[in-house]
Order: structure tokens, then sequence, then C-alpha cells
């Protein structure tokens, strides 16, 4: 025990709890080992007064500061070790030659950036205590940093460096080791500057790139030392680019770097590259390499032309070769910030003025629309819950959501637009281009006010969290003491409440700057064009037309002065309507932006405002409703046919503001309002003309709610709604993934919606009381929800015509039971948007009714609701289409039950009866309906199967189907429908089974394809592998249809030829902008692996 704590144990208990709360007001976590530490033999005669302890509690972290102290004193010598000590100022300005230590202890108990310097850096980084207590002389380079007036250049770092590498210090050391210890050197004195708040955020920044450029000369001046054949046959130029270029590192950033060499006289040029390249090589090493002097930082050279599959070191003429054919926007992008750093000046300087020119020349090339949309879609993405640190929040200050990435590539993005006709918009950091452009009205002068105080706010985060450790991360640590360190040392630089709890206001910070860089492209790229068109008050600078229609056009709008029209159309005026759209059109801008066709979107925007505009729920809906406002966005860009549903009745975009807003309706319900319309109308078309609108109103929810999960399936890995195989005796066993998806989708396997149960009809919705069904996973449940929303639609429309039609004439009452049967894809609730409605019409006189007047009434009611269901109207038509009736067009329209029977008994065909595969009651009369079906079962799934000559007819129906139906000039690899590995493909694959197997296999009686395809699978009749390959294909043909419908607004079985039609498609598809080529490639390959399958299953080619 020594005799300080021996002294402190005699004092009594109320003296030694006061030192224990001195400790705690100190900020000290570990009292019992603050006291240890404190009397050490080291800091004896330091500890008796406060000016030690004051300093201490000033420290982001006591604790740390005392033991990276107590380390530091115990390293250095009681005895000088050389005369050359430094000059320590005594009282009166006489000058001592002591011990370090003793110097040092002196330079503890006076107050003043020395001591304040050296006890903020051992408090805020860990890594920087162990640098001095390795080397602990170090601690004298503030002293020199102190003496110093101004902060040092480049060239002073480059000589403080040399010295330490060439000179006395680095005796004993190799070359690359004495170069790591001088940088650390180094290091510290910008790290106390930093701690001490002597330079800003941006200044810290400065001077970690100057000593970056001075270590980057050093080690290449180490290279040539260690290799001078290499260094005399070439001229090797580093190019910083990235943060080193821009002059923004942290203290543990990545330095990118490109090299550029060129042979000295009377050298081969293929020679001078090797060897610059092993120049450059051994220059990455000296700086990448971990020795027991720990590493500098890794060089990054990954932005050269083809990244890390290029070479290393190119000729000046093979980097502007590669510029000039290959190079992408975002590479161009990365050379805005390009400047020499270190080997040979004058290749550098012309490196830089060949470049340079290129970047904005790259401008305007086609490419840049798509980088700037694909670099808004990353921002626009949804943002994460949570706003405090270490409390479920978005943790990286750069590359998480309202984060510095965002706002650095918002401010590059602006650069690129405009930089090409604005050269003050050229070079500069971050802060400096944002400046730039609001001095030039690109952006708003407050806007980029606040995003500058945060994006200082979040680098320093980003510094200060590195700095611990000196290791590259990017992530706000979770530790409630890392947290309190944090937040105490920036509390330092941004003048907290010293008495608050850190955390919590590092937490309220957080959240405050966070807010101003929530969405930066939204406040940097499309609110000034709302200042464009607005009236400013006078001497604000303000976005020009010009300029305005400059960035449309960067962001995809092919007629960016009608969209500028548009946006001064609905942002113009003094209204509440005009006041609420200048706050909503920002965002949705940058939606509209998102799609294939953003002027669609603005201008579907500018009618739907123009319809509802006075309308006070529809601005209230937008405003208010958080996925309103995007879903609309969504929508009104997404093609022809919503928009144009929509328009027809603007009101239906209140579907649009919730969840269940966007859920189909059942049956039951649908029936429910429809016939309670009717029943209100007056006169059959007056009737049907509701039952219409709710059919449109009906089909917008469904495309709606299509448009907006595809959108979402782009973004995000789909998740099955339902397990494979389903519960509830449909017993399909599960068909694992082997399929491949498309660009940024990796939906998991889910089966369609009518294996959830084994019903021909469940509702989507009965009641309100109805649990809410989830919503479709992916692909397969997207058709699914589709298929079972279009055919519900279409059933409970013609049971709302039926009724119609009969009560005009009839009354309540027809003198004959009448029955509609859904056939195809009506009855297999598998329509798409432009499908007909396939039927048949069966009707049975009542009791004591003539024959002849029945059919008469039967034939009537058929025809009128044909009539009434396409009559032209601002509603889509329903086409009813009977031809699939036996002997087709040629034979009576509506046929008694006894009829159909006779016909089946006597003159049936195979064709017939794989039509009534899919045949299901839809409206009329159920029990007829019933025994429609009970009198077809044994045609369709025939007794012992087929027989070998109707397998063969059917084989040369579907051959002869192939080589006449299909369209002339069609590509047959694209058709959805009836090309190669198409819907007709493997529908027949499926029918075949049904009408062999059927009769023996429960499961198979069902008219929806993919049911019986997992029904076929289950009884081990198809491979898992083939079952798979089929109903992936089956799935992607009935998305292209459904697409193309959309996108369109007409039905269509092939791709469109417009360019924008066809990237509308590919996105709905789940292809991001410039991927259509891989959409195409991704249908070829699944429908031609479909195509094979059907061969060996359905035409048995390989027996």
């Amino acid at each position: 025990m020594t005799g300080t704590e021996a002294a402190r144990m005699a004092l009594p208990q109320g003296r030694r709890s006061s030192e224990v709360s001195r400790l705690l007001r100190c900020g000290f976590s570990d009292v019992s080992v603050a006291r240890r530490l404190l009397d050490a033999p080291e800091l004896a005669g330091v500890c008796s007064g406060s000016v030690l302890l004051e300093g201490l509690g000033a420290t982001a972290d006591p604790d740390l500061a005392l033991r990276g102290l107590v380390r530091l004193v115990e390293a250095l010598p009681e005895v000088p070790e050389t005369s050359e000590m430094p000059e320590i100022p005594g009282d009166g300005g006489d000058k001592e030659r002591i011990d370090s230590r003793q110097a040092l202890l002196d330079a503890l108990i006076t107050v003043g950036p020395l001591r304040d310097g050296l006890l903020g850096v051992l408090g805020v980084s860990e890594a920087m205590g162990d640098h001095l207590a390795r080397h602990p002389r170090h601690w004298q380079a503030l002293v020199t940093d102190k003496a110093a007036d101004l902060p040092p250049t480049t060239r002073d770092v480059e000589r403080a460096l040399a010295e330490g590498v060439w000179g006395e210090p680095g005796a004993g050391l190799s070359r690359p080791d004495a170069l790591r210890v001088a940088y650390r050197r180094a290091l510290l004195a910008i790290a106390a500057r930093d701690v001490c708040g002597t330079i800003d955020v941006t200044q810290v920044a400065a001077e970690l790139t100057d000593l970056a450029t001075a270590t980057l000369r050093a080690a290449l001046e180490i290279a040539a030392e260690e290799r001078p054949e290499d260094a005399a046959s070439c001229r090797l130029a580093v190019i910083g680019t990235g943060q080193c270029g821009g002059r923004e590192l942290n203290y543990a950033s990545d330095v990118d770097v490109v090299f550029v060499a060129e042979a000295v006289d009377g050298t081969e040029e293929a020679k001078a590259v090797r060897a610059a390249t092993r120049l450059a090589s051994r220059l990455t090493r000296i700086c990448s390499d971990v020795t027991i002097e720990g590493t500098i930082w890794p060089v990054d050279a990954d932005l050269r032309p083809e990244g890390r599959d290029g070479p290393l070191v190119r000729t000046l003429s093979g980097h502007l070769a590669y510029y000039q054919r290959r190079a992408g926007i975002g590479e161009f992008q990365a050379l805005l910030k390009a400047r020499p750093v270190a080997g040979d000046s004058a290749l550098g300087k012309a490196y830089v003025d060949a470049v340079g020119p290129l970047v904005w020349q790259a401008v305007g090339r086609e490419d840049v629309v798509s980088y700037v949309r694909q670099v808004c879609r990353r921002a626009v993405g949804d943002i994460p819950g949570g706003d405090v640190p270490g409390v479920g929040a978005d943790r990286e200050p750069k590359l998480g959501t309202r984060g510095l990435r965002d706002v650095e590539f918002t401010v590059r993005l602006l650069q690129l637009v405009h930089g090409r006709s604005d050269e003050s918009l050229r070079g500069g950091t971050t802060l400096e281009v944002l400046a730039a452009l609001a001095a030039g009205g690109y952006v708003g002068c407050s806007d980029a006010a606040a995003l500058s105080e945060a994006y200082r706010f979040l680098r320093s985060v980003e510094q200060r969290t590195q700095l611990y450790l000196l290791r590259r991360t990017r992530r706000v640590p979770q530790d409630e003491a890392d947290l309190r360190r944090l937040g105490r040392s920036l509390g330092a630089v941004y003048g907290w409440d010293r008495h608050a709890d850190p955390v919590s206001e590092l937490g309220a910070a957080w959240r405050r700057y966070a807010r101003e860089v929530r969405r930066p492209h939204v406040k940097l790229f499309f609110r000034p064009l709302l200042d464009a068109v607005a009236r400013l008050e006078s001497g604000r600078v303000r976005l020009s037309r010009q300029a305005a229609e400059q960035r449309l056009k960067a962001l995809g709008y092919a007629d960016p002065a009608a969209a500028l029209r548009h946006v001064e159309a609905l942002a113009s005026g003094v209204t509440r309507k005009a006041a609420i759209q200048r706050t909503l059109l920002p965002v949705l801008l940058g939606w509209f932006a998102d799609s294939a066709d953003p002027d669609a979107g603005l201008l579907g925007l500018r009618k739907v405002s123009d319809a509802l505009g006075k309308t006070p729920w529809y601005l209230r809906l937008l405003r208010d409703e958080g996925a309103a406002a995007e879903n609309l966005a969504r929508v009104l860009s997404a093609g022809r046919l919503a928009p144009d549903l929509l328009l027809r009745a603007p009101e239906a975009v209140a579907v649009l503001s919730a969840p269940e807003g966007l859920r189909p309706r059942g049956r039951a319900h649908l029936e429910q309002e429809v016939l309670a319309a009717v029943g209100r109308a007056d006169g059959a078309e007056q009737a049907v003309a509701v039952v219409r609108g709710v059919r449109r109103r009906e089909m917008f929810r469904t495309a709606a709610a299509d448009v907006i999960a595809s959108a979402r399936l782009l973004n995000e890995v789909a998740q099955p709604t339902v397990s494979w195989p389903p519960q509830g005796g449909c017993g399909a066993p599960a068909i694992p993934p082997t399929a491949r998806f498309p660009h940024g989708v990796r939906p998991a396997v889910e089966v369609p919606s009518a294996l959830r149960d084994c019903e021909p009809h469940v509702p989507a919705r009965l009641s309100n009381r109805t649990a809410l069904p989830e919503e479709p996973a992916g692909p397969g449940a997207l058709v699914d929800m589709v298929g079972d929303a279009l055919s519900d639609l279409n059933a409970a429309t013609l049971a709302g015509a039926l009724r119609a039609a009969v009560r005009d004439t009839w009354g309540d009452e027809l003198p004959t039971r009448f029955a509609v049967i859904g056939l195809g894809r009506f009855g297999g609730h598998e329509l798409s948007y432009g499908s007909d409605a396939d039927v048949l019409f069966v009707h049975e006189p009542r009791e004591g009714t003539d024959e002849q007047e029945a059919a008469r009434a039967a034939f009537a009611v058929a025809n009128e609701m044909r009539r009434l269901l396409q009559l032209p109207t601002v509603d889509p038509p329903l086409l009813i289409d009977a031809d699939l009736r036996p002997e087709g067009k040629s034979g009576p329209l509506v046929r008694t039950l006894a009829s159909y029977a006779a016909y089946y008994r006597r003159w049936s065909l195979v064709w017939e009866s794989q039509a009534l595969l899919r045949a299901e009651p839809v409206a009329g009369d159920p029990d007829l309906g019933r025994r429609f079906i009970e009198l077809i079962d044994p045609l369709r799934y025939p007794a012992e199967g087929l027989g070998e000559d109707a397998i063969r007819e059917i084989r040369r129906l579907k051959a002869r189907m192939e080589s006449e139906r299909l369209p002339r000039g069609a590509d047959p690899t694209t058709h959805a429908k009836l090309g190669r590995g198409g819907l007709s493909d493997v529908e027949w694959t499926v029918q075949l089974l049904q009408m062999r197997h059927g009769w023996a296999e429960p499961g198979l009686r069902t008219t929806r394809t993919r049911e019986a395809l997992a029904a076929a699978h289950a009884v081990e009749l198809i491979t898992t592998e083939d079952a798979q390959t089929l109903d992936e294909a089956w799935i992607l043909a009935s998305r292209v249809r459904n697409a193309v419908m959309l996108v369109r607004g007409r039905p269509g079985d092939t791709f469109p030829t417009d360019v924008r039609e066809l990237a509308a498609v590919a996105r709905y598809l789940g292809y991001g902008p410039g991927h259509v080529g891989e959409m195409l490639e991704d249908y070829r390959r699944t429908t031609r692996r479909a195509r094979a399958v059907v061969e060996r299953l359905f035409y048995d080619y390989e027996n």
C-alpha cells in the first residue's frame, strides 16, 4: 500500500464519500479503478491539485483517458535519453531541460491546449492510447503542434514524414514500418486539434486528406527506393478519387486511387507498364500491410477502368480509350473528384486535363437518365422505423437511409446534371458543391443550409466513431458506454448541456438531423422545380426554366417542357389545393421518376387533380394517409389501364388509402352489392349501367393492387402467404424452388389461392368482421389474386345482368330455370384483364310451362344479357363468348339440360370433353348448375381414362393449333398464349393428365390449372422438377398477358415493340431499368424448359 493510499484509508468515511462523489461528478464510471490509478506512483505530484482531475473530467471518457495516461507515463523514461528534448515553458518563460516524464507531468498540471489535446485524445481513442504507450515520446508532437501558428500544410506533413522515415526517428526500423509510425504521430496531432475544437469537421477531413497525400508520396518514394530499376523505366502518377480526391477522408477511410503510367524515353511501353505495376503494387502493400507497427489504411484501386478485373496500371491513352468507348455514367461520377496526389505531377495533371472534359460530355449520353433514376430509386425506399442510435434505428450515418451517402449522391448527381452548362459547379467537396448549387439557384438556400448542418453532424459522428479504434466502421455503436463516450465527445463540439445524459442528447440530435437528411433527393432534386414556376420574393435566386427542364430530362421525362407546365398548373395559386399540392409534388415527382413512364404519371395526376381538386377528402387523403399518395403515383405511371379506369370515376382513388381498400371483394359481397343496385334501378339499361360501374371500380381496385404489389416485389424478397402442401385435404406435396427469377426478385415458392381450401369459392371478405386475408406474396400469388378477383367480378356482373334482364320482362321469375356455366379461364378462375367471358347457357322449363315458351324466354334472356353488357358506355364492356357450346356458332345459343345430355351422349367430340374440364356454374339457378356439372363429369373424367385414339386426337388437335392459330409474323418464342412453353402448352399438358387420370384421382377434378398440377405431382404423375418448370412458365406467361393489358390498355399476347411500353412491362415483371434484354432472355429460357417438359409429357416424344 502506498503512502497516499494509507493516508486516504485513514480519512473519515465522510471524506472518502466526498471523494467518490467528486470522481462521479467528473464522469468516471468505475470509481474504484479510478482511485487506484490516481494513486499510482507515476502520477505522484500531479494528483494533489484539481487541474488534472478537471482535465480528465472534460474528456469524452475519463476512465479511458486515465488508463491511457498511466500507461503513457509508465512508458516514459525517468532519465532523459537525449539532450534533444522539447522546450517546455516554465515560470517567467525560462527554458528547462528535464526528463521526459517530468516534462509530461508539468504539462498535465498546466491548463492549456497541450493538456486538453493530450487528455482529449486519450479519452476518445483507445487506438491512440495504444500508440502512445508503444511510442511514448510522440506526445511531444502536440508540443510542436501547439507552437505552430497555422495548421500544417501538405508540405509540412511531407517533411515530418520524411524526417520520421529517413531521419533519426526512423533508425532501427524498416522504411515501411517507420512510415507507419510517423503516420500515427502526425495523426495524433490532427486528433488533438479535432477533440479540442480547434478545427471543424471539414478541416479535419482536409487535414486527413493532406496526411494521406503525403503518405502516398512517401510510400511511392520507398517503393522507388526498393526498386530503382523500375522507377527509372517509367513515369507513374497516383490519382486520388472518391473521398481522397474530394478531400473528405475520415480517420479510417479506404484511400481510392487510380494509377496511370507512361514510359520514359528509350523504354518500351509494355515494359514500363509492368514496372509501374510493380511500383503501384508495392505502394499498395506498404500502406495496407499489417505489421507489429500496425497498418495505415487500405489503398483501393477498384475505381479504375474495369474495376478489379482490369489492369492495375494503364497508360494515359489506355485510360482515355476506355472512358471514350466503354465507361458508364457511374464511372464518370467517380471521376468528379479526381486529382493528382502522388508521383509524376505533370502526368497526373495531363490525366486530369484529359479525363475531365469526358465527364461532362458523358452527361449528354442516354445512360445518364437511367443512372440518375437508379440512384433516386435507392433514395425513395421505405424509411425504417426508429430514430435513436442503439434503439432500433438504422445505425449507419453514411450508408443507411437518412445518411451521408444519400446527400453525397444527390449533390453529385445535381453536379452532373447542371455542371455541364455551369462550370461553377465543377469540383469541390460535397459541402462546397452544395453551397455552389444554392448560390446558383439550383437548390433552395434554406434546404441547403439545413442539409449542410445535418451533413456536418453525421460526418462528425462517423469520424468520432472511427477514431476510437481507428477501424473502418460506419455503424454507430449500441453499447451504452460507447454511446456515452460518443455523446460526450460530440457534446463538447455542439455545446450540449454537460449535466444532461449524453446518450439522450445524442439521440435527440440524431433525430433532429436525420429529419433534415430524410430523402434529400426530394429537397434538392424536386422542390426547386416548384420554385422554377412559382412567384418568389424579390432577390431570391430560383432555378431557371431551362435548368428545370434539364433536370426533368435527366430524371427520365420524355417531354420536360410539358412536364414543367403540369407542375406549374398543379402548384400555382394561393388556394388550399395549390398549397397542399406544392407540399406533395416534390415526393410525387420522385415516385413518377421511379417509373417507366414519368410523363404519363404526371399527366394523370393533373387530370385527377382537376377532377377532384375541389373535393375536400381527396387532398386530405393524399396529405394525411401515408400510403395513398405513393400508391396513386405508382398506379398513374404504371400504364394506361388503371389510370383510364380511375379517370372515368376519380372518386375510386379512395381505395388507395389503406391495405384493406386494395383487397379484392369476394363473389358473395359483390353479388350482394350489384343485386341491391339492380333492385333500386329503373329499367334494365340503367341497372346494368350501375353494375358495369361497380365492375369498373373493382377492376381498378384489382389493377391497383396488382401494380402496387408488383412494385413492392421489385425491391423486396417475397415471402409465402401459405405453405405447400396446403392444409385441408388437397394433399399437394411441396415442389421445391428450382426456377430462376427476374432481376431483383427472389420469390419463395407459393401456391395458388385455390389450394388454400377445396371449396369452389371462398369470398375474400363477407363482412367487416371477417379477418382480412394476407397480401399476395409472390408472382404466382399475384396471378391467382387477379384471376380470382376478375372471375368473381365477372360472375357478379353476370348475376346482375341476369336479374336486370329477367325483371324487365318477366318480373321476379322466368318461366324456366336458367343457369350460366363458366368455361375456359372464366371457369378456371384464371381470367386476365383482357379476357372475354366464355360461357354456356342452360335452362330447364318449370313444371307446367310450355317448352317452346321456355326456350324463347331463355334465348331472350341470354341475348339481352349480351346486349346490356356490350352497350357503348364509358365503362369497359364484358364480352360474352358462347362459341364453345355444342355445335359452336351453328348450334342454339341456349339448350335445356336434357338437350345437353342427348348431345353429349351421341355427338360429343374429345375436344368438347376437354373444354368442359374448366366448366363451373357462375350465375343463375344453383341447383341447375350443380346438375349440369353432374351431367358432364363422366365426359371430362371418363371411366378408365382416355383411350389411345382419344389421346392421339388431342395431340393432333394441339399440333394443328400450333401450326394454324399462331398469328402471322408472331415470334413463337415470346407468344405468351400459343408460343412454345406458353399457356396453351402447359394447360393442354395438365388437362391431358386430368382426362387420363381424373376418374381415379379426386385431386385432379378441379377447374384450376395450378391446383391440378399440384394434385398430379401429389400422386406422382409428374416429377417435382417438371411440375416446378411448368408452374413457373405458366405464371410468367400469365403475368406477361396481364402486364401488356395494364401497360397498353388493350389485350395482347406478345411483348410490346414500343420501347417505353416494353420497359413498363419489364418493371411490372420485376426487372429494373436497363434489364429489358434480361427479361426477354429469362422468358425464352423459362418457356424453352417448359416446352421440353411438354414434349415429353404431352407428345410422349421419348417413347
